[in-house]
This record gives structure tokens, C-alpha cells and sequence, in this order.
């Protein structure tokens, strides 16, 4: 502090309070909405900076030494409660607040012993200029990232690696603010102010691109799996091609003996005869052509080539779809939710046959078009004893195909979900909002 009335006092609050809450509200979600946010924050700033005068006409030396601290400590405490993000992205994010503020702070203050010899009226200004400028970095070059940041540290996190880097931070930043230091201006002083800002901010940095580059990781990851499922996914469609080609084959080879025994059974007028054999033909005929199970091509193609498979391997399938032609929901979603649910049901079902626990392996598959909202829900055996993490199932239970993009894919439409094990039977439910073309 560098002294003043308390109307200077009350101002030097106001605009450290409001550069606070202006780069908090950059990198954060509020609760509430933008007008409920702004007034909740107004009065916020005015009552804490009303008993922060308060405070300085009473007991000015304590005022000075630790005002700082304590109205960030308020301010924390309002903007967890205000914030609707997870705890541990709250605790990073104010972390970098205080690091930010600290910079600020500090910042004015030794701008004004150092050259504008203790002007109260220099640090207000310095400090004005020195937030413009953070909040103008924060909006060019952070705001945009942030929010896939923040995804990833809600995912990534852990509670030492985000203790250990909120206390080194503190640390760095008490040091600097510690009121107890001296405040000559001396290289000395200069040289540790500057050491512990180029410190903190730089653990602060390699805090965020080692989170990024988690995060990054997980993309990949996730696009693998897109990639592993389009190839299966497309196997299968190869697999029936090549089969409706051998057929084809096999039927314009043979049509000159159906024809030659279609005569044979005409001019004998074995009416009977001859009808059986045509509904033989026209079931050889139909072999390999895929099921209709509904009228969307997509949605239909993904099933009929699942459907094959899991038959294949001795798992009885229920269907029970109900949807038309035109989602608005893109075919390459569909193919992300519905095939990598497919296959994780039909690996399920081949790892309790594996067991051989004498279960019958079943799939029992719902897909429905209501109030648009598209309903989904897939119930497979599987497993007694496999486990969910975090609601989720473990990838050793899934055979690593992506219920992370099955998710990722639900939540661009708003869906909900859930996953459970009822005594042997994996439950799959999805419901997200769809309706068909024209319709909004």
C-alpha cells in the first residue's frame, strides 16, 4: 500500500475487486445467467470493498499488511459457489487468478516507487492499464483454448498433482506479497520479485500444456477408435457385398437350368411341384441380401451387418426399431453410438461363452423415434463381475472400443445416459434429441 485516504483506499479495492472478477469471468461458467452473474457480482464487489474501508479507518497497519490475501480469500469462496464447473478446474483456475492479480498488484505498486515516486494516483492508473492488458491477452490468445483445457483437466485431474500446484503457487505468490518483506527499492528486491513471477508463471504454463497434451492424448485415442470402428464396421458391409456377388454369380450361372426345369415342370403341369421349387429359388434368390429391419439406410446397414455377426456367433438378437428416414442427427453419429454399442455387446457375449458358464448369450437391442427425442437402449449378457468407473465401463469389459465416443457423440445433442450391470446383464440407455428433417 502506498498510503491515501480511504476514498483512494475504496478505489485502489474497486479496481483490484473488478480486474479479479473480470479475468475470472473470462476463463470461467457462471451458474446463473449474464444479468443475474453481473448484478451477483456487483454487489459482491461493493460489500467487500465497503467493509474493506471499514477496515482501513479502523486498524491500518493490519489493513495493509493483510487486505490482499483476505479479500481474495472472499473472493474465492463466491466464486466456487458462482461457478458451475468441478472443484479441482475452480481451484486451478482461481490459482491462476491469484497469480494474475499478484502480477498486477505488484506490478503498479513498483511501477510506482520506481518511477513515479509513490503516486497513489500512478499505481490506480498503472493497475487499470496492466488488467486491460491481461484481459486482452486472456480474450486473443486464452479464451478460446481454455475451454477444451478445462474439459480436460475435469477428465485428467488428480487431487496430489492439483494440491502440489496450487500450494507451489501460493507459495511463490505469498512470497512476493509477503508484507512483511522489505519494500526498498533495491536490485535485490527486484531480482526476487522478478524470480518468483517468471517461476510461478512458468510452472502455471507447464501445468497447462502437460494437461493439454493429456487431453490431446485422449483425442487421439478416441479418433483411433472412430477409425477402428469404421473398419470393422466396414468388414462387415465387404463381408455381405462379397456374399450378394457370390450369389449373384451362382444365380445368372444356374439360370439356365431353373429355367430348363421351370419348363420341364410346365409342359408336365405339375402345378405344385412348380411352386414349391419357385419359393426355393426366390428364397435362394433373397440369400444374402441384407435384413430391412427399418426405413433409415444408415441406421439399417449398421444393424443388418451386426446382426450377421452376432448370429454368427450363436447370440440370439431381439430387435425393435422404430425410427424414419431423415434424422436430423448425421449418419456418421448414428454409426458412432449405434455400432460401437453393437460391437461392445456382441464382445461382451463372446466373453461369456468364453467362460463357459452355460449362460445363454442374448442382445436384446431398442431404438425409437418419441417427441423428438431419439430413445436407444441396448441389454446384452455380459460378465457378472464386470465393473463401471466413474459410471462408466472399464475397458477390459468393452474390448477398448469407444464408449468415450459413444459419449462424446451423445453429448453434441444433449443426451443422457447411463450404464449399469444388473446381475449379469449390461444396460445401455440413451436418450438425446433428434426429429426429422424440417421439422425445427
Amino acid at each position: 500500500m502506498l498510503g491515501g485516504s480511504v476514498y483512494i483506499a475504496f478505489i485502489r479495492f474497486v479496481v483490484s475487486l473488478v480486474g479479479v472478477i473480470l479475468i475470472f469471468l473470462n476463463i470461467s461458467k457462471s451458474r446463473y445467467s449474464k444479468k443475474k452473474t453481473a448484478l451477483c457480482y456487483v454487489v459482491f464487489c461493493v460489500a467487500v470493498a465497503f467493509v474493506g474501508c471499514l477496515w482501513y479507518v479502523a486498524d491500518w497497519t493490519s489493513c495493509v499488511r493483510m487486505v490482499a490475501f483476505v479479500m481474495y480469500l472472499c473472493f474465492a469462496v463466491f466464486a466456487i459457489w458462482i461457478s458451475r464447473e468441478s472443484l479441482y478446474l475452480s481451484f486451478y483456475k482461481l490459482a491462476l487468478v491469484f497469480y494474475l492479480m499478484a502480477v498486477f498488484v505488484v506490478g503498479s505498486l513498483e511501477i510506482s516507487i520506481l518511477f513515479f515516486h509513490r503516486n497513489v494516483w500512478a499505481d490506480i492508473i498503472v493497475r487499470i492499464l496492466i488488467i486491460g492488458l491481461i484481459i486482452w491477452l486472456i480474450d486473443k490468445y486464452v479464451k478460446k483454448s481454455i475451454q477444451g483445457f478445462g474439459d480436460f483437466i475435469e477428465k485428467e485431474v488428480d487431487t496430489f498433482s492439483v494440491a502440489v500446484m496450487i500450494i507451489s503457487i501460493l507459495l511463490g505468490i505469498g512470497y512476493i506479497l509477503n508484507p512483511y518483506l522489505s519494500r526498498e527499492v533495491t536490485p535485490q528486491r527486484i531480482y526476487q520479485v522478478a524470480s518468483n513471477f517468471v517461476l510461478t508463471g512458468t510452472l502455471q504454463l507447464l501445468i497447462y500444456h502437460f494437461y493439454c497434451h493429456v487431453g490431446n492424448e485422449k483425442e487421439y485415442e478416441r479418433e483411433n477408435q472412430m477409425i477402428q470402428m469404421n473398419y470393422r464396421l466396414l468388414e462387415r458391409q465387404i463381408e455381405i457385398l462379397e456374399e450378394s456377388v457370390e450369389s449373384g454369380r451362382r444365380i445368372r450361372h444356374d439360370a439356365r437350368h431353373h429355367n430348363a426345369v421351370i419348363a420341364e415342370y410346365v409342359r408336365r403341369e405339375q402345378k405344385e411341384e412348380l411352386l414349391a421349387y419357385l419359393k426355393e429359388f426366390e428364397k435362394e434368390t433373397d440369400y444374402g441380401t441384407p435384413e430391412m429391419i427399418c426405413a433409415n439406410a444408415a441406421v439399417n446397414n449398421i444393424l443388418s451387418a451386426y446382426t450377421k455377426k452376432a448370429r454368427g456367433e450363436g447370440i440370439e438378437v431381439i430387435l425393435d426399431v422404430e425410427i424414419g428416414k431423415n434424422l436430423t442427427i448425421p449418419s456418421i453419429d448414428l454409426v458412432a453410438i449405434l455400432a460401437n454399442a453393437y460391437e461392445n455387446a456382441i464382445y461382451a457375449c463372446m466373453e461369456v461363452k468364453k467362460s463357459q458358464d452355460g449362460r445363454n448369450c442374448f442382445i436384446h437391442l431398442m431404438l425409437r423415434k418419441r417427441n423428438n427425442k431419439l430413445v436407444f437402449s441396448c441389454r446384452n449378457t455380459c460378465r457378472i463381475e464386470m465393473e463401471l468407473k466413474d459410471g462408466q465401463p472399464k475397458t477390459e469389459f468393452t474390448g477398448g472400443i469407444g464408449v468415450s465416443s459413444i459419449i462424446r457423440s451423445a453429448e453434441k445433442y444433449g443426451g443422457k445416459y447411463d450404464f449399469q450391470n444388473d446381475n449379469g446383464v449390461f444396460v445401455f440407455r440413451l436418450i438425446m434429441n433428434a426429429g426429422e428433417a424440417g421439422e425445427f
